[in-house]
């Protein structure tokens, strides 16, 4: 994980929740941490860490991902034992 993501994962666990975060910031942040992502359907995107799965649609027409992905990423990341 290199300075970039380690400024994400903050970002990501700031109060108030940040939602102009850029969701490739936190697609990057989440394969540089093992997870392995499976692309579906429209903007639907799967990712994968040893079993554990969480599946997100990418923000459009904007890259930002607004306070509900933000939260549901910490979710994830809690559950995989990421944490501050």
């Amino acid at each position: 994980m290199n300075n970039k993501h380690r400024k994400t994962l903050e970002a990501i666990w700031q109060e108030p929740v940040n939602g102009n975060l850029d969701w490739s910031r936190i697609e990057a942040l989440l394969v540089a941490l093992g997870c392995r992502v499976a692309e579906g359907p429209g903007s639907s995107v799967t990712f994968d860490w040893q079993g554990r799965k969480a599946s997100f649609h990418r923000p459009h027409p904007g890259p930002d991902a607004l306070r509900y992905r933000v939260k549901a990423v910490r979710e994830f990341l809690q559950h995989i034992g990421i944490e501050r």
